[in-house]
């Protein structure tokens, strides 16, 4: 789990101390970092770096807490993914050379480390996209019910509801996965 933020931390970041901001990064970068991972952006850690480079001017005006702090910091890197995915959508893809076509490939050693996580991107992607950004809100992000209706603009029942089937469907992946391999 990740370093927690103090009150002091907390209270220094939202009066502008640069110490207190990087206690605000170092506490909550690497789940932003994993938020986007899930959510399969290319480079995950240049948008981290956006995130925070967006969030630093705005903190004095930060409330709720540690909870509004998290709330804010995860509606900044929502609104940075959707922003990501309708720039990949106007972005021409331009391949000319693919070097997974190429026979003298050979997968590296970060391949293979990171090759488990694909296998649960893919089941992910089966799920439907509502779904699938509560669970990584939820999961990843740890997030309560309440500020993940807030940064979805939705009622927390709804997010209930689309958290309950994404589990259930992601539960009905995994046995069928689990019925296949036997």
């Amino acid at each position: 789990m990740a370093e927690q933020l103090s009150d002091d931390d907390l209270s220094a970041a939202l009066a502008g101390d640069p110490s207190g901001f990087s206690a605000v990064y170092v506490a909550i970068s690497p789940a932003v970092l994993g938020y986007f991972r899930a959510r399969g952006v290319d480079d995950a850690e240049a948008l981290t770096q956006d995130v925070f480079v967006d969030v630093l001017p705005k903190l004095a005006g930060v409330t709720g807490g540690h909870a509004g702090l998290r709330t804010f910091i995860f509606s900044v890197a929502h609104a940075r993914l959707v922003d990501y995915r309708r720039r990949e959508e106007r972005t021409p893809h331009l391949a000319e050379y693919d070097p997974l076509d190429d026979a003298r490939y050979a997968a590296s050693a970060e391949d293979e480390a990171l090759g488990s996580l694909g296998g649960i991107s893919h089941t992910l992607a089966r799920l439907n996209e509502e779904q699938r950004e509560v669970l990584v809100l939820r999961i990843v992000a740890d997030l309560s019910i309440e500020q993940v209706a807030g940064i979805m603009d939705k009622t927390p029942g709804a997010i209930k509801q689309l958290q309950r089937r994404g589990l259930s469907a992601l539960r009905e992946l995994v046995t069928e996965k689990d019925h296949a391999a036997s």
